[in-house]
């Protein structure tokens, strides 16, 4: 195990782990990280993780926790004494885990439109634009979703951000000519170490992205 213990079971491409792997940065937590193969899943993932048999895990002295946003709260609240990511105001905090759930529950599901659909259903897959011009509302004018300091919303969306040029590619979308101020807050957050050494190369994850549609009969 690495110090603190923590271990982290991953696949390379998943935005999920990615938000794990940049919450481990923000609070300076060293880690083991682990390469998962999701066509051949490892004893350990099928143990740590009975129930969904997916990644992210992180496991901590041993006792693993699942499911992205979960495991950011955790680390927030395991290692609180460094770079705070949720809200201490409860209100706030609230605020920001119904927009990191607004995250997981629309632009996940758009973003698997534009990957898995081809010829006119993909006018379908425009529903992704929309559900990031919401997310540029919420934004509005401020630097971060949380205000003045990047945080718990902005660690959820930002690892969207490298699959933009496969979504693009794929579904014939311009997303900063739709959403210029929320292209702008990503590259605001590229410029944090976390993100920028967390997040995959957008070229591999468009090869990956086409592996993908060739596997399930797209093109």
């Amino acid at each position: 195990m690495a110090s603190h213990g923590v271990v982290l079971l991953n696949s390379w491409v998943s935005m999920f782990g990615m938000r794990v792997m940049i919450a481990l940065k923000e609070k300076g937590v060293e880690y083991e990280y682990r390469e998962e193969n999701l066509t051949d899943k490892s004893q350990l993932l099928l143990e740590m993780n009975p129930i969904h048999k997916k990644i992210p895990v992180l496991i901590h002295n041993g006792k693993p926790v699942c499911e992205s946003l979960i495991i950011v709260q955790y680390i927030d609240e395991v290692w609180n004494e460094k770079y705070p990511l949720l809200p201490s105001d409860p209100y706030q905090r609230a605020q920001a885990r119904f927009w990191a759930d607004y995250v997981d529950q629309k632009l996940y599901g758009a973003l698997r439109k534009v990957l898995f659909t081809k010829g006119e259903e993909q006018e379908e897959a425009k529903e992704f634009v929309d559900v990031l011009k919401v997310l540029e509302g919420a934004l509005g004018e401020m630097p971060y979703f949380g205000g003045e300091k990047f945080g718990y919303v902005d660690i959820a969306l930002v690892t969207f951000y490298c699959w933009f040029y496969a979504y693009e590619t794929l579904g014939g979308l311009n997303i900063e000519a739709e959403c210029p101020k929320l292209i702008a807050w990503a590259k605001r957050c590229m410029e944090r170490e976390s993100v920028s050494k967390s997040l995959a190369d957008p070229h591999k994850v468009y090869d990956f992205a086409v592996g993908l549609r060739k596997k399930f009969g797209v093109d």
